[in-house]
């Protein structure tokens, strides 16, 4: 009697490490574009803007990141 094993613990944990490497290197860039974007859209802000939310220059990068 012939016995096939299908599973490939293994290859499926590579992969596995490999998928997981790159979804965090994704999310990276995303939460990176994030913080890009939030931060040039406080900088276009006035002094007097940024006073009525709260913010003051020195805080863009705190909220930027998050």
């Amino acid at each position: 009697m012939a016995v096939f094993d299908a599973h490939r613990p293994a290859a499926f944990g590579t992969a596995t490490r490999k998928g997981g490497f790159v979804a965090r290197t994704i999310a990276a860039i995303a939460a990176w574009n994030d913080a890009r974007i939030t931060r040039k859209a406080l900088n276009k802000l006035s002094d007097r803007e940024l006073e009525d939310i709260g913010l003051c220059r020195g805080d863009i990068d705190v909220v930027a990141r998050g």
